[in-house]
C-alpha cells in the first residue's frame, strides 16, 4: 500500500506539475481531474495508467493519430435528465449527439489499431458502443439544433399550415402596402416589424385612415405601427398555429428525452472516457515538453535516474534560454544512501528533489525525463524533509519541527521507503545536532531504506564513507572561480569551501585566519583535504572533456580526410580509364586510316572487308566485358572530365606508370636510328604515324588525320620504310 504525505507533494512542488498538466486539459472536466491525480496505490493501475500515456505520446510519431476527443460538459443536462418526467431542451440534444459521435468514433478508432494501444483499447472497451442515441437525436432534431419537420406527423402538417398561413399574411401585407402608399400615407421606411409582426410605418397625421391594429409608435410619435385589417385575421391564424407547435415540440421533447433517460449511466460513462482520455492526452503533451519517457519499473530493488532532468527547472531554463544539467544518480542495494555535501548554491537540494519528483510523478502515471535505459522499482512511501520548516502554527522552531519530523520518520521508515533529508541536522547545537543526525541515519541505515540527504557536517561525511553500504557525493565546483558546476559526482565527500568563498568574497585574509585558528585543527585539515581533492577532481574533469573534444574533433578532421581522399582515387581511376579509352580510339582511328590507304592503293574489297570485320570483332568482344555500371562510369567521366582535370592528376599518373615499369622488368631495346619514312609511336602511347620531316632533335610524325612535332627521344620505332 503506497502512502505519501500532503507534506511530501509539498515539499516536492507536485501541485505545481498538477497545475502545468490541468492548463494543458480541453475540457473543465479534464481540468479538474489532473489537479486531483495522486500517486497509484495499486501497481497494475498504475503500470495501466504509464501505458497508455505512453501510447498517447507514440501518436505523435506514427501515422495513426488519435481522433478529437474533446466534449461539452453534459453534466447539469444529465441531472436534468434523471429527474422524472423532465425533458431536455433541443441544445441540450445536440451536445449529447456529439458526445456520443465522438465516443463511437474513438472506440471504433481503438479497436481498429488495437495493435497501437492496446492499454488504451482496454479502456475504451469497458464502454459500451451504441447508435440508438444518435439515431433518437437525429430522427428530430437537425445539426444545427432545430426540431426536423418530419419529428411527428402533426408537426409537419401544422408547420405546412404555417408556410401557406404566412404567405397569405405577406400577400394581404402586401396589398394594403401598395394601397396606403399609393395614398401618400406611410412614411419612407414604409414597414417594419413590431413584436415579431409585420407592420405599416404610418405618418401620424394620417393614421385614422388606415384600417388595422395599433402595435405601436415611433420615439418621436411621427410614425404609428399599423397590422393592416387584411392581414389580422392571417395573423391570429399564425399566432394559433405558432401555440400548437410550441406544444407539440414539447411533446417531441418529453418523448425524446423518455427514450434517451434508459441510457443515463451510459451517457456519464461516456463522458468519464472522454475525460480520462483529455488528462492522458494532457499528461502526453506534457511528457512532449520535456522529453520525458517511461523507463523500466524492475522488482529488484534498484533506482537508476540517468541523465535526469528536474522538470519544472527545465522548463523554466527552457523558457529563459538557459542551459538546464542532468543528473544521474543510482541507489541499491550496495549503494542505498548517498550522502550529498559541499557549498551552497551548488544544486544540491535540485539533485535531491529530481529524484524525488521524478519518482512521485512516477508513481502518479506520469512519463519522466530521464535517458532510456533508466529503471526503477516502486516504493512504498516517500518521505522528504525539505526547504523551511519552521511551524508558525504550532509555535515550533525550525530545530522542534524537524526533530517531529524524524519522530514520524522513525516511525514509517522501512526497507521499501525512500527518504530526503535536505540540510540535515542543522537548527541545533553543531556538536550535538551532528551527533543526534548521526544516529538518525544509523536507524534509517539499518532499517534498509533508501535515501538521499544533503548536510555540511563532517561526521555524517565520516559516517558515509564508513558504513559499507552508504556512500558520499559532491556537487563539482570550478576550483579557481568557486562557481558551481552542477554536476553530482559519486564516491567523494564536499568540501564546504567555507573559507574559501569567504576569501573569494573579499573577507579580509587576516580576519579568515583568526576564525581557522578558533576551530580545530584536524576538521581544518579535513575539510581542506575535501577541498584539495574536490579541485582536484575538477580540474581532472575539465582535462577529460577537453581531451574528449580533441578527440572526438580528430576523428571528424580523419573522416573528411579518408571520404576526401577516397574521392580524388576514384576521379583518377575515372581518368585514368577515359585516358586509355581515348587512346583505344586514337589507335581504331589509325588502323581505319591504313586500311583506307590499302584500299586506295589495291582496291581490294574482300581484305579490306575482312580487316573491317577483324576490328569490330575485336572491340565487341571487349565490349561484352564491360559491365552495365562501367558503361555508366564511363557517361559520367566524359561529362566531367573537362571540369575536374588538375594537377594531381597527371602526378598521380606518373607514379603509376613508374611502378608499372618497376614491376614489369623488360629488356631496354636497342636504339635505332630514325628517318624520314619510318612508322614511330610515342613511348606511352599506342597511337603508330609516320616521320613526314625531321629537325634537328624533333620530328614530324603524321597520324593520318592529325600531325604533331615530337622530340625524337620520346619516338618508338614499329617499323621501316617500305621500298
Amino acid at each position: 500500500m503506497i502512502s505519501i504525505t500532503d507534506k511530501t507533494l509539498q515539499d516536492l512542488e507536485f501541485n505545481t506539475i498538477l497545475e502545468t498538466i490541468s492548463a494543458i486539459c480541453n475540457t473543465e472536466i479534464g481540468k479538474e481531474k489532473a489537479l486531483q491525480i495522486t500517486p497509484f496505490s495499486n501497481k497494475e493501475s498504475l503500470m495501466n495508467s504509464l501505458l497508455q500515456t505512453s501510447e498517447y505520446v507514440s501518436s505523435y510519431t506514427n501515422n495513426n493519430a488519435i481522433p478529437n476527443h474533446g466534449f461539452e460538459n453534459i453534466s447539469t443536462d444529465l441531472k436534468m435528465l434523471g429527474i422524472e418526467d423532465s425533458f431536455l431542451e433541443v441544445s441540450s440534444f445536440r451536445k449529447i449527439a456529439t458526445l456520443s459521435e465522438t465516443v463511437n468514433v474513438l472506440l471504433l478508432f481503438l479497436k481498429k489499431f488495437n495493435d497501437y494501444y492496446p492499454k488504451l483499447n482496454e479502456r475504451a472497451v469497458q464502454v459500451e458502443y451504441t447508435k440508438y442515441i444518435i439515431q433518437k437525436i437525429d430522427e428530430v432534431v437537425d445539426k444545427y439544433g432545430v426540431i426536423k419537420d418530419n419529428a411527428s406527423p402533426d408537426l409537419i402538417n401544422i408547420r405546412r399550415d404555417m408556410s401557406v398561413v404566412r404567405g397569405k399574411v405577406n400577400q394581404s401585407f402586401g396589398t394594403a402596402l401598395s394601397q396606403y402608399n399609393g395614398l401618400g400615407y406611410l412614411d419612407d421606411i414604409k414597414e417594419s416589424f413590431v413584436e415579431n409582426r409585420r407592420v405599416l410605418a404610418v405618418l401620424a397625421m394620417y393614421r385614422r385612415k388606415v384600417k388595422g391594429s395599433i402595435l405601436g409608435s415611433s420615439k418621436t410619435g411621427s410614425i404609428a405601427y399599423i397590422e393592416p385589417e387584411a392581414t389580422l385575421k392571417y395573423s391570429r391564424e399564425l399566432s394559433n398555429l405558432e401555440y400548437e407547435e410550441r406544444e407539440e415540440i414539447t411533446r417531441i421533447l418529453k418523448k425524446l428525452s423518455n427514450d434517451i433517460r434508459p441510457y443515463l449511466d451510459l451517457l456519464k460513462q461516456y463522458q468519464e472516457f472522454l475525460s480520462d482520455i483529455d488528462v492522458i492526452a494532457a499528461k502526453a503533451k506534457y511528457a512532449n515538453k520535456i522529453n520525458a519517457l517511461l523507463p523500466t519499473i524492475i522488482e529488484e530493488k534498484r533506482l537508476f535516474f540517468r541523465d535526469a532532468f528536474h522538470p519544472i527547472l527545465f522548463l523554466n531554463n527552457k523558457n529563459k534560454g538557459e542551459k538546464t544539467y542532468p543528473q544521474t544518480i543510482e541507489l541499491s542495494d550496495e549503494n542505498r544512501i548517498i550522502v550529498i555535501s559541499g557549498p551552497n548554491a551548488g544544486g544540491k537540494t535540485i539533485s535531491l528533489k529530481t529524484v524525488g519528483l521524478l519518482q512521485l510523478m512516477l508513481q502518479s502515471g506520469m512519463l519522466i525525463p530521464v535517458h532510456e535505459r533508466s529503471e526503477t522499482f516502486l516504493f512504498d512511501r516517500i518521505l522528504t524533509d525539505i526547504g523551511d520548516n519552521q511551524s508558525i502554527e504550532n509555535h515550533l522552531s525550525t530545530y522542534s519541527y524537524r526533530l517531529k519530523n524524524m519522530n514520524y520518520f522513525l516511525k514509517k521508515c522501512n526497507s521499501k521507503t525512500l527518504f530526503l533529508i535536505d540540510e540535515f541536522g542543522t537548527g541545533s547545537d553543531p556538536e550535538l545536532g551532528g551527533a543526534l543526525a548521526e544516529t538518525f541515519l544509523e536507524e534509517f541505515y539499518h532499517r534498509e531504506a533508501f535515501g538521499i540527504i544533503t548536510t555540511h557536517y563532517s561526521n555524517l561525511k565520516i559516517l558515509a564513507n564508513e558504513l559499507p553500504f552508504a556512500s558520499n557525493a559532491n556537487m563539482l565546483f570550478d576550483e579557481k572561480s568557486l562557481e558551481p558546476m552542477y554536476k553530482l559526482i559519486l564516491g567523494q565527500a564536499g568540501s564546504s569551501f567555507t573559507f574559501e568563498v569567504a576569501q573569494k568574497n573579499g573577507i579580509p585574509y587576516g580576519l579568515i585566519n583568526r576564525a581557522k585558528k578558533k576551530i580545530e585543527g584536524g576538521k581544518v585539515r579535513f575539510d581542506k583535504t575535501i577541498a584539495t581533492l574536490q579541485k582536484e577532481r575538477s580540474k581532472m574533469e575539465k582535462t577529460s572533456l577537453n581531451l574528449k573534444e580533441e578527440e572526438s574533433k580528430a576523428r571528424e578532421e580523419s573522416k573528411k580526410m579518408e571520404i576526401t581522399n577516397a574521392k580524388i582515387k576514384e576521379k583518377l581511376e575515372r581518368y585514368q580509364e577515359l585516358y586509355d579509352a581515348n587512346q583505344r580510339l586514337i589507335y581504331i582511328g589509325q588502323k581505319l586510316d591504313d586500311l583506307s590507304e590499302s584500299y586506295f592503293n589495291n582496291k581490294n574489297k574482300k581484305v579490306l572487308l575482312g580487316e573491317l570485320l577483324k576490328i569490330v570483332e575485336i572491340e565487341n568482344s571487349k565490349r561484352r566485358k564491360l559491365s552495365v555500371k562501367e558503361k555508366a562510369v564511363k557517361e559520367v567521366i566524359k561529362k566531367q572530365v573537362e571540369e575536374e582535370v588538375t594537377v594531381k592528376v597527371e602526378e598521380i599518373r606518373k607514379e603509376k606508370k613508374e611502378k608499372k615499369i618497376k614491376a614489369s622488368i623488360v629488356p631496354e631495346k636497342p636504339k635505332v636510328i630514325l628517318k624520314v619514312g619510318d612508322r614511330v609511336r610515342m613511348n606511352d602511347g599506342k597511337a603508330i604515324g609516320t616521320i613526314d620531316k625531321i629537325e634537328k632533335t624533333k620530328a614530324v610524325v603524321n597520324y593520318g588525320v592529325f600531325t604533331s612535332t615530337v622530340s625524337l627521344d620520346v619516338l618508338e620505332f614499329v617499323d621501316a620504310l617500305k621500298k
